[in-house]
């Protein structure tokens, strides 16, 4: 492998096992002692228990989704440390729904879309390295976990409930259109629009986590070949 390529199966250094280690922490420390304390929080200062978990979802978002995405660049030539970080945060979230001792400070019964998140938070770092080219996982990821995460926040200060309304989308785009533009140009911004949009949808299981970047990952490689 040469120097400055990744590779889905390289060896990974002991350096990228110790970013791994204060990763998955950080990650840890994000979604239980930080999140369960804005919870009470939030709680105490009167809102409604969904409104909180809907706020947390979103700080979980930016400050373990967005943050660590953003890093990957900068810290990783393997995948496979990322793949078993993925795997434990995955299998971490998925068990308390099969045993119904739910993590209420940001956790809900009606669905599992938090681990929608971290699968295709995954699965597009995964894409990122078998092409060679990070930034096309982060930038779908950071539509995903920022683009979404302020979506949410502004929805939720304004309706005080989970919805799907326009002032979320504009908020969306807002970073999305900009941030695609700063790392990929006309291609990278209309990514950002169109994942902006697709986000009003969603089928089922199948929620904005999965929509939002794939819909960018498939709008950055159609365009790929042309150079945009």
């Amino acid at each position: 492998m040469k120097s400055g390529e990744r590779s889905v199966l390289a060896p990974p250094t002991p350096e990228e096992w110790i970013y791994t280690a204060l990763l998955l922490g950080w990650v840890l420390f994000v979604a239980m002692p930080l999140t369960r304390w804005t919870y009470g929080l939030m709680r105490r200062k009167g809102l409604e228990h969904h409104v909180a978990v809907y706020f947390n979802r979103k700080i979980i978002h930016v400050l373990a989704g967005g943050v660590v995405a953003v890093l990957v660049p900068f810290l990783y030539k393997s995948y496979v440390p990322i793949a078993l970080m993925v795997a434990i945060l995955a299998v971490g979230n998925y068990m308390p729904h099969r045993t119904g001792r739910l993590y209420y400070w940001y956790q809900v019964p009606e669905n599992m879309y938090e681990v929608n998140f971290i699968v295709m938070w995954g699965a597009a770092m995964f894409l990122g390295f078998a092409l060679n080219d990070v930034w096309l996982a982060v930038v779908p990821v950071m539509f995903m976990a920022v683009g979404d995460g302020v979506t949410g926040v502004v929805r939720n200060l304004i309706y005080r409930r989970r919805t799907k309304a326009i002032a979320g989308n504009v908020a969306m785009a807002a970073f999305c259109v900009p941030f695609g533009y700063a790392v990929f140009g006309p291609s990278g911004a209309l990514a950002g629009l169109v994942s902006s949009l697709i986000e009003r949808f969603e089928f089922g299981p199948v929620d904005d986590n999965v929509l939002v970047p794939l819909s960018a990952l498939l709008v950055l490689l159609a365009l790929r070949p042309l150079g945009l």
